[in-house]
């Protein structure tokens, strides 16, 4: 995989962008100026980044992932991520028939449908799974693979399916090693 270095990051011109970020060249980048990622993210090939996106710090967005911003935002708190070729759409035009559909379509004869998207410290999105308009990924939640999240969940469960449910709760074992690792951090830049 090949990367941007922190040169040619500075040069795309994102709203902001930290350190030690490693970003494929082969990502598609859209309103970049919109764009905030913080320190130690890392985004691999193929995934399409839009709109009003802030990734905070130690975000991971694998391969073939799709966030779509649109004029409202996608937000990832620290330590969340995305396996490989997950969706995450802020927007969703009415497929009832009521309007008309797809981009060639002026806004004024469309019934879309935005709203804010925030993922939580900690979680987890599985692979190839959707997340829809307004939900709210609560703080260490895991998503399984496959699975359609159309409502908010609720911190520290595992949820799963289409519709996805809450399956069963999640450890929070991993709360310690943050704070080791944030203490190495630490030590390691005196």
């Amino acid at each position: 995989m090949s990367f941007y270095t922190q040169e040619q990051l500075l040069e795309i011109g994102f709203k902001g962008i930290g350190e030690n970020c490693k970003i494929s060249t082969k990502t598609s980048i859209y309103r970049p100026e919109e764009i905030e990622i913080g320190n130690d993210c890392r985004i691999d090939d193929f995934v399409i980044l839009s709109g009003k996106i802030h990734l905070k710090n130690n975000i991971h967005i694998a391969a073939f992932c799709n966030l779509s911003a649109g004029e409202c935002s996608i937000l990832f708190e620290n330590f969340s991520g995305l396996a490989y070729g997950c969706h995450v759409f802020t927007g969703t035009d009415d497929y009832s028939g009521r309007t008309m559909t797809n981009p060639t379509v002026p806004l004024k004869y469309k019934g879309l449908k935005e709203k804010d998207i925030i993922i939580g410290k900690h979680s987890i999105i599985g692979t190839n799974s959707i997340i829809m308009p307004g939900v709210n990924i609560a703080e260490g939640t895991a998503v399984g693979a496959l699975s359609m999240v159309t409502k908010s969940t609720k911190p520290w469960g595992i949820y799963f399916g289409n519709p996805a449910k809450r399956i069963k709760e999640r450890k929070k074992d991993l709360l310690d090693l943050e704070k080791n690792y944030l203490e190495s951090k630490k030590n390691h830049n005196k």
